[in-house]
């Protein structure tokens, strides 16, 4: 078993871009803490040993310690977990800044949702914490002996210049993490932005500029000694992400709570993405999820879209014959123009392939 995820629903407040799944309903953290306890008995335990745990959100800094701390025990008490494994939990600034926050002793790193470092888009972005607090926090979770930090950045807010993001950059490499990850600003259809977008309050940035700050991402980071290991991540040598490589590697994993995912290989299962329809089946012993097998088509498609964001890209010797030759023969025009390369038993994206990369995949997908 490659990693667990386990979703922690809960925020303060809702950012206008977000789309994940959450809530407000702050005084459901006690039952829900213990729903995810029931359901790691209610679900069969994986046989392979768990090399990575993420509890991801939501906003998992707003559990308590003692509700942290008590999830992470029961996790450690049901499954068996490597004594190397890669423990993450994503954090606020301004939680982390809180005088009363504290992590549980097995939590090895932390992952952080900077954004920017300028006050004003924070505050455009409903974000709760301010640029200082992320000082704060980093410094803070040095003390406490986190070495293996990782920050989110978002590049393409309306109206922002090249000159605003290469201060961004600037700004998280001071910060000397271990770890970046940084995405376009996107508008995602039912969220608060995506409104604003559709009732004229806001604009997207032009493709033009929207490539030059990518393209100053990538030479910024790596310069600076990050290796470009996916589309949008970047890390220190030996400080990948192992639990999100796992979704890219074709691993299998298990998910934890409302609205969270599980893959086993043959088949794709999902909770249901409500707080009070999980907790009441959770309570009646039964876990409420769909689920989709995964036939040698779907598996292939996947790979396409997930293999193929990494650096290594996918490893053909993973496909069956007709797949195979299917995939060369639509990479062709890609490789012959050289946004794709072919090599060895190895296809992967070129530096000028990653800039259609949707393009390509969709191209490459079986239909």
């Amino acid at each position: 078993m490659a990693g667990l995820y386990i979703h922690i629903p809960f925020c303060a407040s809702r950012c206008i871009y977000c789309g994940f799944y959450s809530t407000t309903h702050q005084e459901l953290q006690e039952r829900y803490v213990n729903a995810l306890c029931r359901e790691m008995r209610l679900r069969p335990a994986p046989h392979e040993v768990i090399e990575t745990i993420y509890l991801g959100g939501g906003t998992p800094s707003q559990l308590s310690f003692g509700r942290l701390s008590r999830l992470l025990s029961y996790i450690y008490k049901v499954y068996e977990v490597s004594p190397s494994a890669e423990v993450t939990i994503e954090c606020n600034p301004d939680d982390v800044c809180h005088e009363d926050f504290a992590l549980p002793p097995v939590v090895n790193r932390v992952s952080m949702g900077v954004q920017t470092f300028s006050d004003a888009q924070l505050q455009f972005l409903h974000r709760r914490h301010s640029s200082r607090q992320v000082w704060d926090a980093i410094a803070k979770l040095r003390r406490a002996g986190i070495h293996n930090i990782s920050i989110d950045l978002m590049f393409g807010f309306p109206d922002e210049t090249l000159i605003q993001w290469q201060n961004d950059l600037q700004q998280a490499l001071r910060l000397q993490v271990e770890h970046i990850s940084a995405y376009s600003l996107m508008y995602e259809e039912g969220t608060p932005l995506f409104r604003m977008l559709e009732e004229g309050h806001v604009r997207e940035t032009d493709e033009e500029l929207m490539r030059s700050m990518y393209e100053t991402l990538v030479d910024t980071l790596t310069h600076a000694g990050y290796e470009h290991y996916e589309i949008s991540n970047f890390a220190l040598p030996g400080k990948r992400s192992r639990h999100n490589s796992s979704y890219w590697q074709d691993k299998p994993y298990m998910g934890l709570g409302a609205a969270a995912h599980s893959y086993d290989l043959h088949q794709r299962q999902w909770n249901v993405s409500n707080l009070h329809a999980y907790l009441q089946a959770i309570e009646g012993g039964k876990v409420p999820f769909e689920a989709e097998p995964i036939d040698e088509a779907t598996h292939y498609n996947d790979l396409v879209t997930t293999a193929l964001r990494t650096c290594e890209g996918m490893n053909l010797q993973q496909l069956s014959a007709p797949y195979h030759d299917y995939l060369l023969a639509q990479a062709q025009p890609f490789i012959e123009q050289g946004t794709l390369a072919h090599t060895g038993n190895r296809l992967h994206l070129t530096p000028q392939g990653i800039f259609i990369s949707d393009t390509i995949m969709a191209a490459l997908v079986y239909v």
